[in-house]
């Protein structure tokens, strides 16, 4: 016969709601009391009918995540941390990627509805606040990233500005004068924000703004750091420091400093930004800016579990999550 929760229960010796608590993922549950539970079911091998209980509590069981590109490696890493931290919690996750274009963007929006999904996790790169009226059924709502749009729904996030303008002043503190950007994207919220730490870390270190030493990117893929790179390289006084907006800008970076016979760091040295898996294991290791993936993912996923049981009416909140340096040979040498 199925195991019950009330079979759990007397096993661990409390009651049958301190069960369902854990089961559900409720914090409030004495550490004792959580372990004793989390014993009983593991050895009587309970198995939550999760389609039941949505069921009984008019839910689809179901979270969306909306993302601009899965073969970008941070938006997959980031997106298998969310089915993590949802699957703790009790829920399913759809993954929609969108390929940062508004009209996707919004018709992915639109396609959201209690119906099929409970609560959203939304990474916009084109989206603007009027595309959110009226959309996706008045469902809760957690909006990743800093794209810059005023919208009253929760927000997590790094501190953009300020991660970019400690990966430049690690640059400077170096000793490199010709620090260049690869990136700038005004049509990407997150480029107009790195630049703004770029421009503010120069501007403390003393250093002139140069134009020139700012590269554009249509799409944040290894060619264009690459194409970049090069263009760089071929100026009459190339770089001597170069701060990508991306890890994958920053690969493409790096393939282009050694076509070239040249050296990192020793003649450029490279950051990059997203501490992506790939970023450890090319040569030379990538300095990147390392945001807590982590950190990110379990907290919009425990922003939109509370909204969606109704445990916080609580204004929208804006919640900016750690990011560290990740020193590596691309600055340091070997």
């Amino acid at each position: 016969m199925a195991v019950t929760l009330k079979d759990v229960a007397a096993l661990a010796g409390v009651s049958v709601k301190t069960v369902s608590n854990v089961v559900n993922g409720y914090a409030f549950v004495k550490p004792e009391n959580r372990r004793r539970v989390e014993e009983a079911l593991a050895a009587t091998g309970y198995r939550p009918n999760v389609g039941a209980r949505n069921l009984r509590r008019g839910r689809t069981g179901f979270l969306a995540l909306m993302v601009p590109e899965l073969n970008i490696p941070y938006f997959g890493e980031l997106a298998g941390l969310v089915l993590t931290a949802a699957q703790k919690r009790g829920w399913s996750v759809l993954i929609e990627q969108t390929q940062g274009t508004r009209d996707r963007e919004r018709t992915t929006l639109a396609s959201l509805g209690p119906h099929l999904v409970d609560g959203a996790l939304v990474h916009p790169e084109a989206l603007e606040a009027s595309d959110f009226r009226g959309v996706a059924g008045g469902i809760p709502m957690v909006m990743l990233g800093e794209h810059a749009i005023d919208v009253p729904i929760d927000r997590v996030a790094i501190d953009n500005v300020k991660a970019a303008r400690t990966a430049v002043t690690h640059l400077a503190g170096l000793g490199r004068r010709r620090i260049a950007a690869i990136g700038r994207n005004p049509a990407r919220g997150t480029s107009e924000l790195r630049m703004a730490g770029y421009r503010s870390a120069l501007a403390a270190a003393g250093l002139s703004y140069v134009e020139e030493l700012v590269a554009p990117a249509e799409k944040y893929h290894r060619a264009h750091g690459a194409a970049a790179m090069k263009a760089l390289l071929a100026l009459p006084a190339p770089p001597d420091a170069v701060f990508c907006f991306n890890d994958l800008l920053a690969i493409g970076a790096l393939r282009s400093v050694a076509e070239l016979g040249l050296r990192v760091p020793e003649d450029v040295a490279i950051v990059g930004f997203d501490n992506n898996e790939e970023s450890a294991f090319s040569v030379p290791a990538l300095s990147t800016v390392a945001p807590d993936k982590t950190a990110l993912a379990e907290t919009a996923i425990d922003l939109v579990c509370r909204r969606i049981t109704g445990e916080t009416a609580a204004p929208p909140q804006h919640v900016l999550t750690p990011f560290a340096l990740e020193v590596r040979e691309s600055t340091r040498g070997r």
